[in-house]
């Protein structure tokens, strides 16, 4: 059995990797020397991981093979950089003299329709998946292509540790710092499967 797993794991250390060795050696005095307010909304730390997900959403997008799942892949991006601005709220409705507060959708003239849209197009990315039928694209992907570890491995450890950091420290500097890992090996993970064909584990 463990040899079947192995078989389907690829140990090497790819080039795309060192972007989340890189993330986790500059989080160290990032943690240690940046101010709280960088951690903030709309901070460094944020713009940061929303361009590292616009670049995963070009990377998917201009894929050129299994381009129904990788379509379906930015489509899921697009949810996690509308999640990191609360769907603009974050953007356009700062509270006036106050530092990192917002005013909720409750307090908004129809905010109550910001949930129920969001909720609409995460079913529409479902529906995609379903529809499109992806899921044969993934299938093939997952069949074919060996799981980059690494990658995988940093992408475990950005959301172990943002987890501790949200619940244990409240630290939210450390908690963004480990958002951007996860989303740094979330697009070198999607960056390996765009530039690996089907059937070459190369």
């Amino acid at each position: 059995m463990l040899k079947k797993v192995r078989a389907y794991c690829d140990f090497r250390f790819k080039p795309v990797t060192i972007t989340s060795v890189l993330t986790v050696i500059l989080s160290i005095p990032c943690i240690k020397y940046m101010p709280l307010q960088f951690g903030w909304e709309n901070g460094p730390l944020e713009n940061l991981q929303m361009l590292v997900l616009f670049a995963g959403m070009i990377i998917a997008f201009r894929a050129k093979e299994n381009k129904k799942f990788f379509n379906f892949a930015a489509l899921v991006l697009i949810i996690l950089a509308l999640r990191e601005v609360n769907c603009g709220r974050t953007i356009f409705f700062p509270i006036p003299g106050e530092i990192n507060e917002y005013y909720t959708w409750k307090q908004l003239k129809y905010g109550w329709l910001a949930h129920p849209l969001y909720g609409l197009y995460m079913t529409y990315v479902g529906l995609y998946f379903i529809i499109k039928k992806a899921y044969l694209e993934l299938y093939t992907l997952i069949k074919n292509v060996k799981f980059p570890v690494w990658d995988i491995l940093f992408m475990f450890l950005g959301i172990g540790c943002g987890m501790y950091a949200e619940k244990a420290l409240n630290n939210c500097v450390v908690e963004e710092c480990a958002e951007l890992l996860f989303y740094v090996a979330l697009i070198s993970i999607i960056w390996t499967y765009t530039r690996v064909r089907a059937g070459n584990n190369n």
